[in-house]
Formats: structure tokens, sequence, C-alpha cells
């Protein structure tokens, strides 16, 4: 498929975008990307492993710092528990390969001691430093595993219980988790999910959303033409009813309707960091 058709099946929008680019494998899996939650009861070579791990920590890193670091669970048992955490992530048992990628402001603070030199730097930027490390880390793991054909899903719900996972990952003051990762070889093909338009997320210059409700609506019409949300799969009936329109924009903004993980800001306050 040309670059033109893949970003018009990601977008779900006609666009000459593409047009005169020459496709490669790299930007054709980016383009055509699927979670992938359902795997074959195959392993992944260790080999294979090590080298997606080598090519994850080749990432980019605030200021060479590496503030990152990956929990591999290879106790089956462990992993189970963590799936238990959250009624939505008991399929993470099935994932041939589980991992949970932190931000890690630690080392540096270690560091900082062995060469006897303050640590001067102890506020929110510190903690934010940390987790844009792990997530660039995460992202260009997922990137080189689905280059070889495994199907990759970062679980952010692992955070839902955040106290009883850094038990079981016995987490040190200073690290933190930011998502779990299931990868595997996919069993089936997956939907393609739709974007928001590039118009929505491109700014010029300046930030300008005074076309964003013109520009949801359509894309809401577009996705929910695709995906035809049946209402037993609405979200929170009880409280907000069943929608006729159930686009992307209902159902995220019912989801952010009620408080998630409000105790974050205090466990990760509690690990050490100052968010001043």
């Amino acid at each position: 498929m040309t670059i033109n058709k893949l970003v018009e099946q990601r977008f779900g929008l006609p666009t000459k975008i593409g047009n005169g680019v020459t496709s490669n494998t790299t930007l054709s899996n980016i383009l055509a990307r699927r979670s992938c939650r359902s795997y074959k009861p195959k392993p992944v070579p260790e080999k294979l492993i090590q080298v997606l791990f080598a090519s994850a920590f080749s990432a980019p890193s605030k200021s060479d710092l590496q503030q990152a670091c990956v929990i591999r669970i290879e106790d089956q048992d462990k992993q189970k528990r963590i799936a238990d955490l959250s009624p939505h992530t008991t399929w993470i048992t099935k994932a041939p390969l589980f991992m949970v990628w932190c931000g890690d402001s630690r080392r540096i603070r270690r560091l900082s001691e062995m060469r006897n030199h303050p640590f001067a730097n102890d506020h929110l930027d510190a903690f934010m430093n940390a987790a844009v490390d792990a997530a660039i880390a995460m992202q260009t793991f997922i990137v080189a595993a689905e280059s070889v054909g495994l199907g990759c899903c970062p679980v952010s719900q692992v955070r839902d219980q955040i106290k009883p996972l850094s038990v079981e990952l016995e987490l040190p003051r200073w690290v933190f988790p930011i998502a779990g990762l299931c990868v595997g070889w996919p069993d089936r093909e997956t939907r393609i999910s739709l974007r928001l338009p590039l118009q929505t997320t491109i700014h010029t210059n300046s930030y300008d959303d005074s076309e964003l409700v013109e520009q949801v609506t359509d894309y809401d019409r577009r996705r929910e033409a695709i995906e035809k949300t049946p209402p037993t799969q609405q979200r929170m009936v009880e409280k907000f009813g069943v929608s006729a329109a159930y686009g992307w924009s209902e159902n995220r903004t019912r989801q952010y309707a009620i408080p998630a993980r409000a105790g974050f800001g205090r466990y990760v306050r509690d690990q050490g960091f100052n968010l001043s």
C-alpha cells in the first residue's frame, strides 16, 4: 500500500499527503500500526528480546541523563497478580512477554552522591524528564518490535492500583511506573484506530483551536461509522444515558467525567519527588 493510502486509512479522509513520498518499511509500519491484545502461544526468542531492549535504550534521552528503566516480568504468578490489579487488564496474563516501563530519577541522584555533587534540580522538571525518557524508550521498543512482526499494547491501567504495583515491582524512591507493555505474535488482525485530523493536532506559529468543535464533530462521525458502538458498550449509561451519536468525544469525555488515579500525585511525592 502506498504512503498516501496508508495516511488516508489512518485518518479516514481523502488527502494528498504522501503522494510522491517513497514508501519504506518504517513509515509503513508506523502508519498502519494497530494495538494487539491477543497473542499466539508462541514465545519471543530471547536473542530478539535483547535486540529490542538495545534498540529501546538507543532512543533520545534528555541531556543524555538516561532516566528510564524497564522491569521485565518473567514470574507468571507475578504477572497474574499485576493483571488482577485492574478489572480491565486480566488479558495481560496471556502476553508471552510483559514488562513495566519506569521513569528512573534514582540513578542520577545516586551518582551525584558518588561524585560528591549536590543534586540541585529536585523539582517538577526532574519528574517530567524521567517520565518523558521512559515514554520515548517504550515507544522506541514498540517501533522496533512491530518492525519484526510482533504486536504490542501499552497498558496504563497498571497504574490503577499504583501502590500494590510498586510493591510487586519493589520500586525504590525516585522510580515510578509509567505503563505496562504486552508483546507477542498477533493471533489476529485488529482494526486500525482512526486518529484526529492533522488540522486539529498541528498548529503553526501559535496555538489555534478555533475550529475544534467542527473538526471533532466530523471526526466523531467518521469513527463511529466504523466502530458502530452498540448501546450495551457505551460507558456509564446509568449516569449519562444512551447517546444516539456515541463518537470518540462522547466516549472519552465520559471516561474523564469521573476521577481516576487521583492519588498518583501523592504516590509520586511519596516516591521522593518534589513537584513544585
